[in-house]
């Protein structure tokens, strides 16, 4: 490195002789080479400024006039731009991460802010699906006492109808039987009474007045059993 460095002064020394030599209008070309060479040594501007000083020294500018020292100043000027833009590049860079830094800070708390909504929003998910579990099984027991309460009511339903129809049915017979007996007591009257009719008058008038009674009251007996059956 040491051997590098050298080396550099002694090109520096050369061109800036060289430079002077070509006068005002001289190129600084060979000034912006010998900074990108510093820059990849990785020298800073004041190691630089000691190779400026040490080429001055040994061009012996200082006894010199014609403007000398201030073309050399210029010289070094160019020299140490490539420096300057590194330092420049790196200011830039670092500017750039510290931006990238608090982007990335601004994101990591937004990243985080999201992962607890999102768990928060995992949570409520898993309670709804909880309850609306428990609502479905709850609502699953209450369909099922249902169906079982509506196939109770339909066998309820079904016997108070069989019932029903039991009842009426005993109810014909016995309005049946009713009917048939005051049928048949009346056609045993009108026997006795056509027998009757040849020998008593005055009996024959008794027993037409009992046989009027007696279909009255087989019509009495209808009607009321013809409104039990009604009303059954």
């Amino acid at each position: 490195m040491k051997q590098e460095i050298i080396r550099l002064s002694q090109r520096y020394v050369t061109a800036l002789g060289e430079h002077l030599e070509q006068g005002p209008r001289g190129s600084f070309l060979p000034a912006l080479r010998l900074g990108r060479r510093a820059v990849a040594l990785g020298l800073e501007t004041l190691d630089l400024a000691r190779i400026h000083e040490q080429a001055v020294t040994a061009l012996e500018l200082a006894s010199k006039r014609d403007g000398f020292i201030g073309r050399a100043q210029i010289f070094f000027t160019e020299a140490i731009t490539p420096i300057e833009e590194t330092h420049l590049a790196a200011r830039k860079a670092e500017t750039h991460l510290h931006q990238l830094t608090e982007t990335l800070g601004r994101r990591t708390g937004e990243l985080a802010a999201a992962n607890g909504q999102l768990r928060r929003s995992v949570v409520r998910r898993k309670a709804v699906e909880t309850a609306l579990k428990k609502s479905g099984e709850r609502y699953a027991k209450l369909l099922k006492d249902s169906l079982q309460l509506q196939e109770g009511l339909r066998q309820l339903t079904h016997q108070v109808l069989t019932a029903q129809e039991n009842e009426r049915h005993e109810i014909s017979h016995e309005l049946q039987d009713e009917i048939a007996q005051t049928l048949l007591g009346i056609n045993v009257r009108l026997v006795s009474l056509k027998q009757e009719s040849r020998s008593n008058t005055g009996r024959l008038k008794n027993e037409i007045a009992n046989t009027q009674q007696l279909v009255a009251k087989s019509a009495q007996s209808v009607r009321q059993a013809a409104r039990k059956f009604l009303n059954a």
